[in-house]
């Protein structure tokens, strides 16, 4: 069964969002697993895969937003899952994307901005009414 966390964050900020977006994608990627970022958003997409190139200097971290190569080791999306198999989908958007089941793992990060934590709430109540055992980080 797919294992969902929930990290959340101690800001209202997206851009600490993005950031601990970052942290797992680089921590993921350099245990070797394949990730997918869910957005739900085409500016939010554009935003990560900028970040991505910058966030650390010492980091170089292969993605692509809706990407043609299959291989690619993390993709970023905004409207449907890859077909191509994924061990991690770190879900931004504020739903709960269809295909969701087919990842090893989720992950959920979730702020302090009300939109964001009510829809995360929501997505947790959806989690566990699923079944799902989940995992809550608490991020400072």
């Amino acid at each position: 069964m797919t294992r969902v966390d929930f990290y959340t964050i101690k800001s209202d900020q997206p851009q600490a969002r993005l950031a601990i977006s970052c942290r797992l994608i680089q921590k993921a990627f350099g245990l070797g697993h394949r990730v997918h970022v869910h957005t739900g958003a085409p500016g939010l997409s554009r935003q990560l895969d900028e970040l991505l190139w910058t966030f650390r200097d010492d980091a170089f971290i292969p993605h692509g937003i809706n990407p043609q190569d299959p291989d690619m080791p993390v993709s970023i999306g905004h409207d449907r899952i890859p077909p191509t198999a994924r061990d991690l989908l770190l879900n931004l958007a504020d739903t709960v994307p269809e295909g969701y089941q087919g990842f090893a793992r989720v992950a959920e990060i979730v702020n302090e901005d009300p939109v964001v934590k009510q829809a995360g709430r929501h997505r947790y109540r959806y989690y566990r009414e699923q079944g799902y055992d989940l995992h809550h980080h608490p991020l400072g």
